[in-house]
């Protein structure tokens, strides 16, 4: 399976992250999620799942940052649209972020349960995002947090693919 993220000179576009400006943020956070498209998805792929991680936060927060978990996308998907995390055109299962955590404290699921882009305080930093074909619907409810994904996918996942974006400071 391969999967493709656009970009822009290298970056992440402005609109997906910390240069957001408009609908494409919420009280200043980037929400309008990225376009991903899907290609050589295995036979009887049931649903999909998303991940987005920055483990360049952790010399900054000391932890990998959650941007984005969603699961229980249709599995018959040959892209996951742009800004699919917020706008409903696509049924899915929406995971916490790490802005959802008690660190952060942030309970607005608008930004908690949904797609928050880059916003690197200190240097550009990369952005580990990962697709799963699976071949089953799991069994969870929105607000889940990535280590309750991590294990409804043991031994369920047909295949995955990753692409490191880049996110400007």
């Amino acid at each position: 399976m391969q999967i493709s993220i656009p970009t822009e000179n290298g970056f992440l576009p402005a609109k997906y992250s910390k240069q957001a400006t408009g609908t494409n943020q919420h009280n200043g956070r980037p929400v309008t999620s990225f376009p991903i498209d899907l290609k050589d998805v295995p036979a009887g792929t049931a649903t999909f799942a998303v991940t987005m991680v920055d483990h360049d936060a952790i010399p900054v927060g000391g932890f990998t940052w959650i941007h984005w978990v969603a699961a229980n996308l249709p599995g018959d998907l040959t892209q996951i649209p742009e800004n699919a995390s917020l706008s409903g055109d696509v049924s899915m299962t929406f995971g916490r972020n790490s802005s959802g955590g008690g660190l952060v404290g942030e309970t607005d699921p608008a930004v908690t349960q949904h797609y928050t882009g880059p916003m690197p305080p200190d240097k550009d930093h990369n952005y580990l995002v990962t697709v799963y074909a699976l071949d089953q619907k799991l069994d969870l409810s929105d607000g889940f947090w990535l280590n309750e994904l991590w294990a409804k996918m043991n031994g369920h996942v047909l295949a995955q693919a990753e692409q490191t974006v880049i996110g400007r400071a």
